[in-house]
């Protein structure tokens, strides 16, 4: 598990970069919830591929891609309520605040991953 989480961990990385770009192009257009949220449904995804081939070592079914917005929905959860509390609570940029968000979802988001992975 220690080899699962610490590859999570690094498609983590990947992940929030292919979220952050979209994040700053569209926190030009929309508010920055709007922004996140639509950011978070399009890293989704590749997100889905990368921990079942380099994480889990799974094969990918219709099944696992279908519940897998789960672990996404319990990132989402997570990071909003994050990014809320660090900008509008905190008086955080709302540049850099899903950036410290995530790192609180992290956890969260790999126990309901894998157990959607290996389980489902």
């Amino acid at each position: 598990m220690s080899r699962q989480m610490f590859v999570f961990a690094l498609i983590g990385v990947l992940n929030t970069a292919t979220y952050y770009g979209p994040y700053l192009v569209l926190l030009a257009w929309f508010p920055y919830l709007v922004a996140h949220i639509l950011a978070t449904l399009l890293s989704m995804t590749g997100s889905f591929f990368l921990n079942a081939r380099f994480t889990y070592r799974i094969r990918p079914t219709w099944r696992k891609f279908l519940l897998f917005p789960l672990s996404n929905a319990a990132n989402l959860v997570v990071t909003t309520a994050g990014v809320y509390v660090l900008v509008d609570l905190a008086h955080v940029g709302s540049g850099y605040a899903p950036l410290i968000a995530s790192l609180a979802a992290i956890p969260v988001t790999f126990l309901v991953s894998r157990r959607i992975m290996i389980t489902a």
